[in-house]
């Protein structure tokens, strides 16, 4: 597939390439991937420079032609001393007739639409270790790097990257960076940083980033195009209620759902663009999101698929993998009632032995019987 992608010659070609290459890699946490993809980002769009000649004539007199023509001494009087046109100058003090040429640099082109590549080589760098932990850590000392080295293209996206890696999970160190981000003299930067803030609470109700929204639809109210992010992003904060997530990970963020990532990255893919795209007639491309949201929350429900009330614990998960006996899964648990809110890194498990749960897994929701006369003790 990606040999007949590269058989494209349009520039669109290398974005498509990169796009389907990062997508085969999603969740893996392939380290060669993300070496090859900080390779693309490392590339600087070439600075294509242009120069201007600008002729004057001044004076009358002929006296001067021997100084400004002459090829030996005049020439390179002309070159030296730091550039300036000593040339010119003699001739103008002169009074002569003369043809001074003057060079200037013009303004200096780039067209970064032919570098859109880097920016999903940076999505990529994203969308390849998510859901991994150590992975995460390590992408965000690699991004920041990027901001500070990066080229413009890449700057730009670099945002959006960081709300792939925290989708619904408003951490703090995050989303203190993505609020500074906001303030960016660059337009780009500052709206994705502000949608990043959306992807990144989506459906949490976070308090604090929605003070931060608060501040930047007062800091943005004569931009338009800001505020319309900041609206945008306060709905994402406020999704269900507080009771759904854009979370792709489940069953303890152990499985990847395919079809929730494609949501959340179609999305991300149209913010590279924000401007031709969500900003312009393409609004409804945000309903892409609507396959990632899942309920966040734990429903029990009986062997009729009626609501049963049950007693669950809900705390933070503790990894148990390779600990001996039958180590507690969650700490610092509190014990609530059915249907009760599930955190970022939450888990939950039954908190009565008269109640059994037919799935390993407790979230979304989940079938329960009774088991009468079963005294086990309480672990």
């Amino acid at each position: 597939m990606i040999e007949v992608v590269r058989t494209i010659e349009h520039r669109m070609g290398k974005y498509a390439e990169i796009t389907l290459e990062t997508c085969a890699y999603a969740g893996t946490g392939n380290v060669l991937m993300i070496q090859k993809m900080l390779h693309i980002c490392a590339e600087h769009p070439v600075e294509e420079t242009s120069t201007t000649t600008n002729s004057t004539n001044t004076g009358t007199n002929g006296t001067t032609n021997g100084i400004t023509g002459g090829a030996g001494s005049g020439g390179g009087l002309g070159q030296g001393f730091g550039g300036l046109n000593l040339n010119a100058s003699l001739a103008a003090a002169a009074g002569g007739n003369t043809s001074a040429s003057t060079t200037t640099p013009a303004t200096t082109v780039q067209d970064y639409t032919a570098y859109q590549y880097q920016a999903v080589a940076v999505i990529g760098i994203a969308l390849t270790t998510v859901g991994e932990d150590i992975g995460t850590e390590m992408c965000l000392r690699t991004f920041d790097h990027l901001l500070h080295y990066g080229g413009l293209p890449v700057k730009r996206v670099v945002p959006l990257a960081l709300g792939l890696l925290y989708v619904s999970n408003p951490e703090y160190s995050v989303v203190d960076q993505l609020s500074r981000l906001s303030h960016d003299g660059d337009a780009h930067v500052a709206q994705s940083a502000i949608f990043a803030l959306g992807i990144v609470s989506a459906g949490s109700n976070n308090s604090r980033i929605a003070g931060l929204l608060r501040q930047l639809a007062e800091f943005y109210v004569k931009e338009a195009n800001h505020l319309f992010v900041v609206r945008i992003a306060q709905g994402l904060n406020a999704m269900g209620k507080g009771l759904l997530t854009l979370n792709a990970f489940h069953s303890d963020r152990l499985l990847m759902n395919g079809a929730s990532i494609a949501g959340v990255l179609t999305v991300l893919h149209a913010c590279i663009d924000m401007q031709g795209t969500l900003l312009d007639k393409f609004h409804y491309l945000l309903y892409f999101l609507v396959p990632s949201m899942n309920p966040r929350f734990i429903a029990t429900l009986n062997e009729d698929l009626e609501l049963s009330p049950t007693s669950v614990r809900v705390g933070q998960a503790v990894e148990t993998v390779g600990q001996a006996g039958r180590p507690r899964t969650i700490t610092g648990f509190q014990t609530n009632t059915t249907p009760v809110l599930l955190g970022y890194k939450d888990r939950a498990e039954l908190a009565t032995p008269d109640m059994e749960s037919l799935t390993s897994v407790i979230e979304g929701f989940v079938l329960v019987k009774n088991t009468p006369g079963d005294e086990e003790e309480k672990h």
